[in-house]
């Protein structure tokens, strides 16, 4: 089963809240932090024009959220140098999604916005 409205409404709330708060309007046309939802998977990305055609965004991976319905947990993962996707070596995982988009947002471990 993939995501409920009531669980997409909070996956906007707290995702869709960052984003939002990291993409700052003056600068909407040079970044943007974004996420989509695919199964039981979040991907934030940061969105940016190519740096030889402005008219063409590429994506950079931020963080991956992973819901795992049997544990009622969500997973939380990084994207490494090698372009796989590795479990952050901080909190990797919470019952409450809001606990790990906090984790991004502060970023203490510089794994996210550097």
């Amino acid at each position: 089963m993939v995501f409920s409205d009531l669980e997409l409404k909070r996956i906007e709330q707290a995702v869709g809240g960052l984003c939002r708060r990291r993409s700052p309007a003056h600068l909407k046309d040079k970044l943007r932090l974004e996420y989509s939802v695919k199964g039981h998977e979040v991907v934030i990305v940061e969105r940016r024009p190519k740096w030889d055609n402005s008219k063409e965004w590429v994506e950079s991976p931020v963080a991956k959220l992973k819901f795992i319905r049997s544990a009622n947990k969500w997973r939380f993962y990084w994207q490494r140098a090698d372009l796989k996707w590795h479990e952050y070596p901080g909190r990797s995982s919470s019952d409450r999604i809001n606990d790990l988009v906090r984790e991004i947002d502060a970023d203490p471990l510089a794994c996210f916005f550097g």
